[in-house]
C-alpha cells in the first residue's frame, strides 16, 4: 500500500486519534506517559492550537485512513528552515516503512511545496528506531544533549 500526505483537516484528525495509543519511547521523562484516552473536546482544542502561520499538520494517510501525523513546525521562511516530526497512531505501524515514506514526503513537502532548504529534527535518545529512520531518510546527526540528537538535513 502507499502512503500519501494530505493536509491535516479537522475529521482526519479526529479519525486518527479515535484508536490512538501513546508511544513510551517518545518521552524523555518517563514519569510524564499517560496511555491516551480519546476526548473529542481535546482534538479540537489539539487541531486547533496547530492552525498557525509557522505550521503545516499533515495525516500520513494508508487506504484513505490517517495512521499518524507528520508537522512541519517552526517553520522560518526568512532562514529557510523547519522542524519535522512524526507520531503514528500505534506501534503496530511501526517497522513496515509506513514512517520512512511518510518522512520522505514530508522533506518534499517542505523543500519543493514550502520553498525551504533545510528541515531539522530531533529524538528523545532512547528512541533509536526514530533515530534510525531519520539517518535512512537522509537527516544527518548535528549535535546532542543529555537527552537528545539533533538532525538537519538540507535541499
Amino acid at each position: 500500500m502507499e502512503i500519501t500526505l494530505e493536509l491535516m483537516t479537522r475529521e482526519l484528525c479526529h479519525a486518527l486519534f479515535r484508536g490512538w495509543q501513546n508511544d513510551p519511547a517518545i518521552y524523555a521523562d518517563i514519569s510524564l506517559f499517560r496511555p491516551y484516552v480519546y476526548d473529542e473536546a481535546a482534538v479540537d482544542r489539539y487541531f486547533d492550537s496547530k492552525q498557525v502561520s509557522s505550521r503545516v499538520l499533515l495525516a500520513i494517510m494508508l487506504a484513505g485512513e490517517p495512521i499518524g501525523e507528520v508537522q512541519l513546525k517552526r517553520i522560518d521562511r526568512e532562514k529557510g528552515e523547519c522542524t519535522l516530526s512524526i507520531h503514528m497512531k500505534h506501534d503496530g505501524l511501526k517497522g513496515r516503512g509506513y514512517g520512512t515514506e511518510a518522512e520522505r514526503l514530508a522533506v518534499d513537502y517542505a523543500f519543493y511545496s514550502l520553498g525551504l532548504c533545510a528541515v531539522n529534527a530531533d529524538t528523545v535518545k532512547k528512541n533509536a528506531r526514530s533515530a534510525h529512520v531519520l539517518e535512512k531518510v537522509g537527516f544527518k546527526r548535528i549535535g546532542e544533549d543529555e537527552g537528545f540528537f539533533y538532525y538537519r538535513l538540507e535541499k
